[in-house]
């Protein structure tokens, strides 16, 4: 690798590094200002104006985190194709229609936050994955199906019930989303909650097959009990094999001090 090309990848690390918690804060800021209008719908214009205003301000501050990390990269294709979804993701809410994709987005960089914090620590990263997908899976339900002809889903706490039934493949049925748009955040809540049961399996049997591991590799240990214990029968044994062992022995029926029979 040459001197430009470590100095370009020690600066990208470098952003990313100083830039991880900014864009983890922005995505908090992106989901309050999503979230209030949609839980307050009599919110006035000039607060829902603001709402709006920042969420583009956001939504500008992460394609420019994304063109510049395109500008660090010292294999900018490469880049492309590990991006790629990260750039669908941010163009296909410029459609009215997909906004609340933007989520998916915002779901992303706290979670990645969230398992470099909760790293070792696999109950802090499943709960607060799962609270996540929970809550931003209530929020754009609701948003999709508040305003639609025959909705049932037109309260946040109906959207809560069905977002908790429906990560856990349960899936009553009382609540369902009839709009398009809030079919495919059921769709991709169910996919999230499938994963996050293959991932917590998939985690608990890798911990348990570990543990079988270590006890096995474990050398057992030797207490002086087991010896004196292992000595005891070994001259037992001695003694029932040569009845005349203690007389010769003295009495002493030790397998270090015993004789052994003249050939």
């Amino acid at each position: 690798m040459s001197g430009g090309t470590a100095a370009q990848t020690d600066r990208l690390e470098a952003w990313e590094r100083v830039s991880a918690a900014p864009l983890t804060v922005l995505s908090v800021v992106f989901l309050v200002v999503y979230a209030v209008p949609i839980l307050d719908p009599g919110l006035s214009p000039q607060w829902r104006a603001a709402c709006a205003a920042t969420t583009v301000v956001v939504w500008v501050l992460f394609w420019a985190d994304i063109l510049v990390r395109l500008r660090l990269a010292t294999n900018r294709r490469r880049f492309l194709r590990e991006h790629l979804f990260d750039l669908v993701v941010l163009t296909l809410p410029m459609l009215r229609p997909l906004r609340a994709v933007r989520l998916v987005m915002v779901v992303l960089t706290i979670n990645r936050r969230t398992e470099v914090w909760a790293r070792g620590r696999l109950a802090v990263y499943v709960a607060a994955t799962t609270a996540l997908l929970v809550l931003v899976s209530a929020l754009a339900v609701l948003d999709a199906e508040r305003l639609a002809p025959d909705a049932n889903i037109t309260a946040f706490d109906d959207a809560l019930w069905w977002s908790t039934v429906t990560i856990t493949t349960v899936g009553y049925g009382d609540f369902y989303p009839v709009t398009t748009a809030g079919r495919f955040v059921a769709l991709g809540l169910m996919i999230g909650g499938i994963g996050l049961i293959g991932f917590v399996t998939g985690s608990l049997a890798t911990w348990i097959v570990d543990r079988v591991s270590a006890s096995a590799d474990k050398p057992a240990e030797v207490t002086g009990d087991d010896v004196a214990a292992l000595r005891a029968e070994i001259a037992a044994l001695r003694r029932r094999l040569d009845p005349d062992l203690a007389e010769r022995t003295g009495g002493r029926l030790d397998p270090d001090h015993a004789e052994r029979p003249a050939d």
